[in-house]
């Protein structure tokens, strides 16, 4: 079994803890759903701590569930929790909740079609030191191949909060992909955005940067680096991984040189394999540039030490486009 944090007293949740101040707003959001009516239900796999869900725990006990080290128990309770009328969401490690739990999501819930919201934090590299079984590199391509499934990517806590009230509409189940609450604030506020519609923050002639999740933020820094050098930079914030906004793809592959995606995973499978295959059912011309991790294993380091080593940094990204402007 693969170690992680035992007990709220341990030094792995309070350092967990430490890391994840951010995480309040998926506590915010969940508490301001009940507010508005809506019959949440919040349970996890023994890390309330590391994922905010401490917070709504105290606040509102009597819809919060603990179920201990037991994943895939905790996916089929929330398949039948949905069916009973409630809107269950469901939060564990990326890696464990994609990997792990996989045929639990796959046919306890969107095989019948439930309104269950899985929320995988600490997504990609973000766990650093936890090594390869902790680090969530395949969960976009896996989540991506299981139909009905909606799988999303918010760049920051407002946008998580505004993905949350989205759901709210939306009547299948929903793969939620989150950071470790560290993420940079990009909208001051809850954006007013709908699932399977990108957000087009920049246009550029010369290139257009794709990213998704937590590679938004170093995207838009490296944008604006390439912007004032004199390159016409675009990026768009594609939080919905799918349904893709594929209307808003073709668009831009009309009037820009090239594509680059980048990612915090896999660059097989992910949101660069779903851009291409937009791409190749149009049948264009623009060059498209996948940026993220190689088909291997992600190497053990502190978080900001692995964005600089795979260039999911804003000085890598910047690096990897004037690449291609050259």
């Amino acid at each position: 079994m693969s170690a992680r944090p035992q007990s709220a007293n341990s030094w792995q949740y309070r350092a967990l803890n430490a890391l994840t101040p951010g995480l309040d707003h998926f506590s915010d959001a969940l508490l301001d759903e009940i507010a508005a009516g809506v019959p949440i239900v919040a349970g996890t796999a023994d890390l309330q701590y590391s994922n905010g869900l401490e917070k709504f725990a105290r606040l509102a006990p009597d819809r919060f569930v603990q179920f201990g080290i037991s994943e895939q128990n905790m996916v089929s309770a929330a398949a039948g929790m949905a069916a009973c009328g409630q809107s269950p969401y469901v939060a564990t490690f990326a890696s464990f909740l994609a990997l792990l739990c996989c045929e639990q999501i796959r046919m306890d819930v969107a095989y019948s079609k439930l309104p269950v919201r899985l929320v995988g934090h600490h997504a990609g590299i973000s766990l650093g030191f936890y090594g390869t079984s902790h680090h969530a590199t395949e969960d976009l391509a896996i989540m991506r191949a299981i139909a009905g499934l909606a799988v999303v990517a918010p760049s920051d806590g407002n946008q998580l909060r505004s993905l949350i009230r989205a759901a709210r509409d939306w009547a299948g189940p929903i793969y939620f992909r989150i950071g470790r609450g560290r993420d940079p604030e990009i909208y001051g506020t809850p954006p007013v955005l709908e699932i399977g519609k990108g957000i087009e923050r920049s246009t550029g002639r010369d290139l257009t940067i794709i990213a998704t999740g937590s590679t938004v933020h170093p995207a838009d820094l490296a944008a604006k680096a390439l912007t004032e050098a004199g390159h016409s930079v675009g990026l768009i914030d594609m939080h919905t991984v799918k349904p893709l906004d594929a209307a808003l793809i073709r668009d831009v592959a009309g009037r820009t040189g090239q594509i680059l995606t980048v990612e915090e995973h896999n660059v097989l499978g992910g949101l660069g394999g779903a851009v291409a295959e937009v791409l190749a059912d149009i049948g264009g011309s623009v060059r498209l540039t996948r940026h993220g991790i190689m088909d291997e294993y992600s190497l053990i380091a502190p978080p900001t030490h692995l964005y600089h080593h795979y260039r999911l940094d804003a000085g890598g990204i910047e690096q990897v486009a004037r690449g291609l402007l050259s």
